[in-house]
């Protein structure tokens, strides 16, 4: 099959191919569980691919990446000079509007270069849904220093905002971006743009400090408690142990039910297993080793719930002050 004729998913899937399994694997983890399901479908459909065309792929994939970073660096018409330089007019136009066209050049992008004091003192007076609605487009950390610096009431009704936020009308992003025009650039979407969800006001305050966190969640609590819970329980992840010092590791470890922690290092990265493995005695490393060996297969679902189960120590250990969860807001400072 001519490259020119693939799709999208089956250019993917020979991409994760080409790149071997062990990098397949970590890019699955970045996937939602539809788009995992496509792709492996495509990977289990593809034909004999020639060296040539694998060649071809891996190489359009590099162009897209390089292209991705003029335009985080410079913009799109710095991006699209560079590439005219280096690949020709056509090539790069092509790059570009592939680029464009899978919106991942984002409205608001000029914000995402702005100081963070000068987007306080310009957005603090704006209604809480536009703050929301330009904070999905700013990077985490920058939303998490504008959040952290409004009044406590306006935190979690902005909080609560982003989090069921889904999709956002062009012409609604154009308008609050006629707002800011005057004194900034303005980008342009000409298609519906997903933007908000729980995960991002799950990013947002993992790098907000302790306190900020707390009044936004406890809030929501009493507001919105499913809401709550499913946030609390995206902001620290089984994987996210290796964020922990190993005082707090060994601190947790003993709250830990050895059956539980043999299931839920049965689907934990090599990474993990090691940082655990060398929190706790020799003896008690060996016995857990023994047991996940005789253990054999298990269900992912069982494996994640054990995990969760020992996510939901850390959570209660850090609650009581025991042990120190590091995010972005210099709160992990240790006097």
């Amino acid at each position: 099959m001519a490259q020119n004729k693939l799709t999208g998913r089956q250019k993917a899937a020979i991409l994760v191919v080409s790149l071997g399994p062990e990098i397949a694997a970590n890019i699955y983890r970045f996937l939602r569980e539809e788009d995992i399901e496509q792709l492996t479908l495509e990977i289990a459909n593809l034909a004999k691919v020639s060296t040539e065309q694998k060649n071809d792929i891996l190489e359009e994939f590099y162009q897209m990446l390089v292209a991705q970073n003029y335009i985080t660096e410079g913009g799109i018409e710095y991006a699209k000079e560079v590439l005219e330089k280096a690949l020709g007019t056509q090539k790069a136009v092509e790059i570009i509007n592939r680029l464009t066209s899978s919106l991942q050049v984002r409205p608001f992008d000029f914000i995402r270069k702005a100081d963070p004091s000068q987007l306080l003192n310009f957005l603090q007076n704006e209604n809480s849904q536009t703050i929301a609605l330009i904070m999905t487009y700013m990077t985490p950390q920058q939303s998490a220093s504008l959040l952290s610096s409004l009044p406590p009431e306006k935190q979690v009704d902005i909080a609560r905002r982003v989090a069921t936020m889904d999709r956002t009308s062009p012409d609604i992003i154009l308008e609050v971006e006629k707002v800011l025009e005057r004194q900034m650039a303005t980008v342009v979407t000409e298609d519906y743009t997903s933007v908000g969800g729980i995960q991002a006001v799950v990013n947002i305050l993992n790098n907000v400090d302790r306190g900020t966190e707390k009044n936004i969640i406890e809030a929501l609590e009493v507001d919105n408690p499913e809401l709550a819970e499913e946030i609390r329980r995206r902001m620290f992840v089984f994987e996210d142990i290796l964020t922990l010092d190993n005082r707090s590791i060994q601190r947790t470890l003993r709250e830990v039910d050895n059956q539980d922690l043999t299931l839920a290092l049965k689907g934990a990265s090599e990474e993990v297993k090691k940082r655990i493995f060398d929190n706790m005695s020799k003896r008690q490393s060996e016995m857990i080793k023994e047991d996940m060996e005789y253990m054999g297969p298990v269900r992912l679902k069982d494996v994640e719930e054990a995990q969760q189960k020992i996510v939901n120590i850390i959570r209660k250990l850090e609650d009581a002050g025991e042990i120190i969860i590091s995010r972005g807001g210099g709160d992990e400072i240790i006097v």
